[in-house]
């Protein structure tokens, strides 16, 4: 590696996560953080001190590395809270994120081809007729709105409805559900995140067993005839890979979609150059993906000693990739906390990396660029009336975004 770190010492690893005062920009710290190299230390809630990769490179490596483990049930597993512990600790390891090979290969291969890019293609005039018609609603209602449960929530949870075949009139009993699943910042809401999971389940369980009895053509039903019915799966198990693919499909899409057009209606020249030049969608997402980074840190514990960047990270040692400071390093891109639309953002680790790479990139993309296609050309004069930094925003261990986003025209 050409990057090198050198040890922390004890006082220096200050306390983690830390939080964003803008949606948008990194926490205060972050920069200390990223002065000090690819990898330093941090400290969680409980005391406990972890890896902080900082490094794209870095990062780069480490993140398809099988000594670095995505168990959640390994003893030595970092949580960033202690309402992510105790959920973790009362089900078992969340499919697909949370767990590894050979486990996670399997559960892999068995959804994938449902988010291919031809699939994605096809869903496409649908994504745009939802996203139509959500504006259409707006309009009518008037301003000022509500862009998060208007129009950022609702578009991408008709879309992961209508890839899996969860019937469209079902679609709004998820949309709070999925929010306080992941989204509940409070240890007081701790109980409501485990009721939600326990009802979208039971909602799946359900599901599953009709589509057994009169098949549809959605992804569930494609798992139901290939894998369920040749025993690759039990019926527990592919409840549970569906939920994590439900609450994905709404939760992460709909922060970016409100968080973009934050970070659009903010950088006017940016908005400008987009609404001349629709070409320039697709890169403009994917350095929206890069600068806002709002999956910021994804946890792991090492099950060897790794060494690198001049240090040893020792079995059992937690570690915190930090996606914005993957994604802002100045290793990689000049002037990286600049947002430009023009420049190329192909190393960014906004989807994560490696094994674990977000299986839904290819549907998160298509949904992005079409809902700020649809909604910056249906409402020209949208605007949000207060600055980004009085928005309210999601705890600093969850998805990072708003909790909600005024606008008005």
């Amino acid at each position: 590696m050409t990057e090198t770190t050198s040890p922390p010492a004890a006082s220096e690893a200050p306390a983690y996560p830390m939080t964003r005062s803008c949606p948008y920009r990194m926490p205060v710290g972050y920069e200390e953080l990223r002065e000090r190299g690819p990898l330093t230390k941090v400290t969680l809630y409980d005391g406990r001190q972890v890896w902080l990769v900082a490094g794209n490179e870095v990062g780069r490596t480490l993140f398809p590395d099988p000594r670095l483990s995505s168990n959640v049930l390994h003893p030595n597993f970092p949580f960033l809270a202690p309402r992510i512990a105790a959920q973790t600790q009362q089900r078992a390891a969340p499919p697909l994120v949370g767990v590894d090979d050979p486990e996670h290969g399997r559960q892999r291969r068995m959804v994938i081809p449902g988010f291919g890019i031809r699939r994605i293609a096809a869903l496409r005039p649908e994504i745009e007729r939802i996203a139509e018609g959500l504006v259409d609603d707006m309009i009518e209602r008037g301003s000022p709105a509500e862009l998060l449960s208007q129009y950022a929530l609702p578009l991408p949870s008709a879309a992961i409805c209508a890839l899996l075949g969860v019937p469209y009139e079902d679609r709004g009993y998820f949309d709070e559900r999925s929010r306080h699943v992941l989204s509940s910042a409070g240890e007081d809401e701790a109980d409501r995140a485990r009721t939600a999971f326990t009802e979208i389940l039971t909602y799946l369980h359900d599901l599953i067993a009709r589509k057994e009895k009169q098949p549809g053509d959605g992804l569930i039903d494609e798992l139901i005839a290939h894998q369920l019915s040749e025993g690759s799966v039990d019926t527990h198990e592919l409840a549970m890979v569906c939920s994590l693919l439900l609450v994905s499909g709404h939760e992460t899409t709909s922060n970016m979609i409100a968080l973009g057009t934050v970070t659009l209606l903010e950088h006017p020249e940016q908005l400008a150059r987009v609404r001349a030049d629709d070409t320039l969608l697709p890169g403009a997402v994917e350095e929206l993906m890069r600068f806002t980074s709002i999956g910021d840190v994804l946890m792991r514990v090492a099950v060897e000693d790794i060494e690198i960047a001049g240090q040893t990270i020792r079995a059992g040692d937690g570690v915190a990739m930090s996606t914005m400071l993957m994604n802002r390093d100045p290793h990689a891109w000049d002037d990286p906390d600049t947002f430009d639309i023009t420049r190329s953002s192909g190393r960014h680790v906004a989807f994560g990396y490696g094994i674990h790479q977000c299986i839904g990139q290819n549907l998160a993309r298509a949904e992005m660029e079409i809902a700020f296609r649809t909604l910056f050309r249906r409402i020209p004069g949208l605007r949000v009336p207060v600055a980004s930094d009085r928005l309210p925003l999601n705890a600093p261990y969850v998805l990072q975004g708003v909790a909600e986003l005024p606008v008005e025209w």
